[in-house]
């Protein structure tokens, strides 16, 4: 089940845990992503992660949680695309074929009936 925290959607951090949240169309970046990416665009050498085998068990499914509800955002912003489109008399056909799936999964998947 998602929650309705704002937090980054590469990090995983929630908004108290940084100095600022930046909202996109579906999405949020902090202010320590957008300075990784400063670094990379700029071509400074970029720190390395540590490797998933070197965390902890704890550490990983803080992770996995932090992941998780940042796709719940993703999904929410996708939904009221799928709304905004449907209320232009988009078919499921052309929503579907969008993402890649059939008319009949678009619907299932979007349209909120069962």
């Amino acid at each position: 089940m998602p929650d309705n925290v704002m937090r980054c959607s590469f990090c995983g951090k929630v908004a108290d845990e940084v100095a600022r949240l930046i909202a996109g169309p579906g999405v949020f970046i902090c202010n320590e992503c957008v300075g990784l990416c400063e670094q990379l665009l700029s071509g400074q050498p970029m720190p390395t992660f540590p490797p998933l085998d070197g965390k902890s068990d704890d550490e990983l499914l803080a992770q996995m949680v932090q992941l998780d509800s940042s796709r719940g955002q993703v999904e929410a912003a996708v939904q009221e695309r799928v709304l905004r489109l449907r209320s232009r008399s988009v078919t499921w056909a052309r929503i579907g074929a969008a993402v890649g799936i059939s008319r009949q999964s678009a619907w299932e998947r979007f349209s909120g009936e069962e």
